[in-house]
């Protein structure tokens, strides 16, 4: 029996970067198929939510996501630009996102054309990797989006035709999220369990060996 399980993801989120390419290994090695659940960054959901972080925060922060990056021998570098825009005088971010809703409603559509995990891997890889600057410039989009199979401007014109769609699915998708236990990105919810983070990957296979997960 194939197992399955929810995953809920965010194009902002570098530790969703870091985890993607053990989903990928993990439905390519077992009997096992991720429900890709694009969800916008808790920046847009909540932009209010790190007005009263704790200073040491975001140096924690900082130094996490190199560690984490250094220590799963993944490239990284902070996504220039920024997924979401924000105002560096004020430190806040403006209503008007110039690449964040895009990207999520694209995810979206390669997940309905059947390459949702693919399209995730690659355009993560794009933003985080550090290989490129300005990864929304020129072809890179349209080049990450080939490699996962599929066409970028076709993927733009199905947004276009039906943006409410995407919008309602996209929401549903962080009503689910919070029912399935948590609010934050990378989240896997197996079973009705959740594994909140990039570190409980390994959790979540264990679990999944408990209900039988097998090799392809």
């Amino acid at each position: 029996m194939t197992l399955s399980y929810d995953l809920y993801w965010s194009f902002r989120s570098p530790y969703s970067y870091f985890v993607t390419k053990r989903l990928v290994a993990l439905e390519r090695d077992y009997d096992v198929h991720c429900n890709v659940r694009v969800v916008y960054p808790i920046a847009v959901r909540q932009p209010e939510f790190f007005d009263n972080n704790d200073p040491l925060w975001l140096p924690y922060f900082m130094r996490d996501v190199f560690r984490s990056a250094a220590f799963l021998g993944l490239p990284f570098r902070w996504a220039m630009p920024d997924p979401v825009v924000i105002d560096m005088a004020t430190r806040q971010y403006p209503k008007e996102q110039p690449y964040i809703y895009r990207l999520t409603r694209l995810g979206q559509a390669a997940t309905e054309a059947g390459k949702g995990l693919a399209f995730l891997d690659e355009i993560s890889s794009l933003i985080w990797g550090g290989q490129v600057q300005g990864w929304n410039e020129g072809d890179h989009l349209a080049e990450a989006t080939a490699r996962a199979g599929l066409d970028l401007a076709t993927l733009d014109a199905a947004i276009a035709a039906d943006p409410d769609h995407y919008h309602a699915v996209i929401e549903q998708a962080q009503e689910d999220q919070r029912t399935g236990g948590h609010y934050g990105v990378p989240l896997m919810v197996f079973d009705g369990e959740p594994f909140f983070g990039q570190d409980r990957f390994d959790q979540m296979q264990w679990r999944m060996e408990q209900k039988g997960l097998v090799r392809r």
